[in-house]
């Protein structure tokens, strides 16, 4: 025969007698399995960026060795931005491929991570780089952009600015 037993104990026969939570410890449980959801929604969240790779500013002398075409895609997530992307109609082969900060959209910025190119004059562009919160806002703010040198290039041949699709935003 079972007796009474305190809540949150087991009773005689082993059966577990149901513990009776104030309202506030209730409520302090939920705000943590909420708040637990939210940060494990907001870490797998991904956001999609594009890029369309044309030629770098060019000026007369330059006309004979920079042509080309490309898009590439990006998806950030984390902290962790993965490019993926092809290229066509270069003059010469590609050689390098980079993502650069710039102070603003549209300008000529400092290189912040590698990326792997086809070695020829058409191909594809990939990697991934770790960005620090600084990088990531300025993704976020349009300020990083792909560049692509060639052999005849070697300041740069195509770029494209990683921007968040139209209707994305």
């Amino acid at each position: 025969m079972a007796h009474a037993s305190t809540p949150g104990t087991l009773g005689t026969l082993g059966t577990l007698i149901p513990v009776s939570f104030p309202a506030m410890t209730r409520s302090r449980v939920a705000a943590l399995v909420l708040a637990v959801l939210v940060v494990s929604s907001a870490q797998a969240q991904t956001t999609q960026y594009r890029a369309r790779l044309s030629v770098v500013p060019i000026d007369v002398a330059m006309q004979s060795t920079i042509a080309g075409s490309g898009s590439a895609t990006a998806i950030l997530k984390g902290n962790t931005l993965t490019i993926n992307g092809t290229f066509s109609g270069l003059k010469t082969a590609a050689t390098v491929a980079r993502v650069h900060r710039s102070p603003r959209t549209g300008m000529r910025g400092v290189p912040i991570g590698d990326l792997t190119a086809t070695a020829e004059t058409g191909g594809a562009i990939s990697g991934s780089i770790e960005l620090t919160k600084e990088q990531i806002d300025d993704l976020a703010a349009g300020r990083l952009y792909i560049q692509l040198h060639s052999q005849k290039a070697p300041d740069g041949n195509l770029w494209g600015w990683l921007l968040v699709p139209e209707g994305k935003k």
